[in-house]
């Protein structure tokens, strides 16, 4: 009897440990509603744990179509039956994140990357988002679906579409109520230019980029959410949602590196213009 009694509340110690909710509790549809519309910035390369301080250490190798389905407003249960336990001793009760390492294959034999990923939860333990410490590992995470192609396929070269940000969006906007009518007609023509010019389309990475001015955080989830909102435009103008992938870079890849100053003048606003963008990657066969 005792010994059965110590099982259970060892059984009952592990789950809390990884902050889970009860097991089989119901989610309240207006609560997942308001997780899912929290948006909360993108946490800061550094506030991702170090990855010796992981408590299992190997990671793993997760199908990547788990995360087709990981979504925020999903439970604590629901998300640990797609990506499993986390990897990292997170704490006892009320734990607000959870932290992962996973590893991708290159397609090069075994070699493979390792990426962090990084799950937050809001009081009442709902998923409030998912990011990765390298941006990058979301288009691994999520790759392009795969086309088949036939031998008498003419392919186009992969072609490459920048788009000023500010062109496209009011200042510091993002969302699709945010971009300017310029904007949305350029890409609502860019739309039907795709449409008429591929007979299929084979992916389109969509990449969002910022200047260097504000925070990390801040300029990452402007990027991702930029990025996003272009993706939906064209979604709305009938391309295919699952051939578009999207990432947001936040400042880390500037065009150009020579403007002087950090204050927002107007000097220097203009000077890193460039660097305000949109980047759409596009492979298809004409």
């Amino acid at each position: 009897m005792n010994r059965t009694l110590s099982a259970v509340a060892l059984a009952a110690l592990l789950a809390a440990l990884q902050g889970c909710a009860s097991p089989g509790a119901a989610i309240d549809k207006d609560a997942q509603a308001r997780a899912a519309a929290e948006k909360p910035a993108a946490p800061r390369a550094e506030e991702f744990p170090a990855l010796d301080s992981a408590k299992w250490k190997q990671g793993a190798f997760p199908g990547t179509e788990k995360f087709q389905r990981v979504r925020p407003g999903m439970g604590k249960d629901q998300l640990r039956e797609l990506l499993g336990w986390p990897h990292f001793s997170e704490g006892l009760w009320g734990v607000r994140e959870w932290n992962y390492i996973f590893h991708f294959y290159t397609g090069k034999g075994s070699e493979h990357v390792t990426c962090q990923y990084m799950v937050r939860f809001n009081g009442s333990e709902l998923m409030t988002g998912g990011w990765w410490k390298n941006p990058d590992c979301a288009l691994l995470a999520q790759p392009p679906a795969a086309t088949p192609i036939p031998a008498s396929t003419k392919l186009a070269p992969p072609q490459k579409v920048t788009l000023n940000a500010d062109g496209l969006f009011r200042f510091d906007g993002a969302s699709l109520t945010d971009l300017q009518p310029a904007g949305r007609t350029r890409l609502e023509h860019l739309a039907v230019e795709l449409r008429n010019n591929f007979r299929s389309l084979h992916y389109i990475v969509v990449t969002g980029h910022t200047d260097r001015l504000g925070g990390d955080a801040y300029n990452e989830a402007l990027s991702l959410e930029r990025a996003n909102t272009v993706r939906d435009l064209l979604v709305q103008q009938g391309l295919d949602r699952k051939l578009i992938r999207t990432a947001g870079m936040g400042k880390r890849q500037p065009v150009v590196s020579d403007c002087e100053g950090s204050r927002s003048t107007p000097t220097l606003l203009q000077c890193l213009q460039p660097n305000r963008r949109v980047e759409l990657d596009i492979a298809g066969e004409q």
